[in-house]
């Protein structure tokens, strides 16, 4: 059992489809229900995920967060999940001061509930719901260095028995996944993979390194044809930010909806 924190990168599929058993999304599904049993439980989760996006960082501080249901037009029971994990006020307190000595603002959000973002993997991983967790948002201008930066600060939380979880996605063109036809893996998705899984698990890259490419994901192989827009890789540079070195696994590596996508483990 380990007491230190463990940095997870995830793709956390289309809406609530993982939880649908859509068998595009079953490896996935497969992948975060094992995670458990080889995995310690953690003390408390937080998750930075794709869908939440503010001016300001700003993190859950509610101690019973509702759900927020941001997707449309799916089954009436996906309106319904419960997932009653608790919050932790003293957590996203304890983060908030963490951002603020590495100077960069934050705020505590008391209203705003967990989107599918995290609820949707967590109730894959997790289903008792008896993990206090919290949510930190992404800040609006999706400058990947300052994600790094975010993910620097929150380096001070690797001491505690945490999950550190970064929800988003490693290939997210909504239009090409609309489009999909066949199963043959697009070339493009594959040569970002490729280079996706160097730059988060090469050893012979320094700390500074990686960092830097990660910055300058966009010189990637088809970065913006992957990423037209960054929101769902930018939990990989937080948490590319709190390991600071390379990832010690690639987790899972298997289509989602067609496309690749990977999963990251650093600690």
């Amino acid at each position: 059992m380990s007491d230190r924190a463990t940095v997870l990168f995830i793709p956390h599929g289309g809406g609530p489809l993982p939880l649908l058993e859509e068998p595009a999304h079953a490896g996935l599904n497969r992948f975060l229900r094992a995670w458990p049993a080889s995995n310690a439980k953690p003390d408390a989760t937080v998750v930075i995920s794709a869908h939440w996006e503010e001016p300001v960082v700003s993190i859950t501080a509610s101690a019973a967060p509702p759900l927020l249901f941001d997707y449309h037009g799916f089954p009436p029971e996906t309106y319904e999940y419960r997932y009653a994990a608790a919050g932790d006020p003293a957590l996203a307190e304890r983060v908030q001061g963490l951002l603020q000595q590495a100077g960069i603002d934050s705020r505590l959000e008391h209203e705003r509930g967990f989107d599918h973002g995290v609820f949707v993997p967590l109730m894959l991983m997790y289903p008792a719901a008896d993990i206090p967790c919290i949510q930190v948002s992404l800040q609006s201008g999706l400058d990947a260095g300052e994600h790094v930066r975010i993910g620097r600060a929150l380096a001070g939380l690797k001491s505690d028995q945490l999950l550190i979880l970064g929800s988003g996605f490693s290939f997210h063109n909504m239009q090409a996944l609309m489009n999909k036809r066949g199963s043959s893996i697009d070339p493009r998705n594959q040569a970002f993979e490729n280079w996706l899984v160097q730059t988060c698990t090469a050893p012979e890259l320094s700390a500074a390194e990686r960092e830097q490419r990660l910055v300058d994901w966009e010189l990637a192989p088809h970065a913006r044809y992957c990423h037209p827009r960054e929101e769902h890789l930018l939990p990989l540079q937080v948490c590319c930010g709190v390991a600071q070195g390379a990832a010690a696994s690639v987790e899972f590596q298997e289509p989602v909806a067609g496309f690749i996508a990977s999963a990251y483990r650093w600690s």
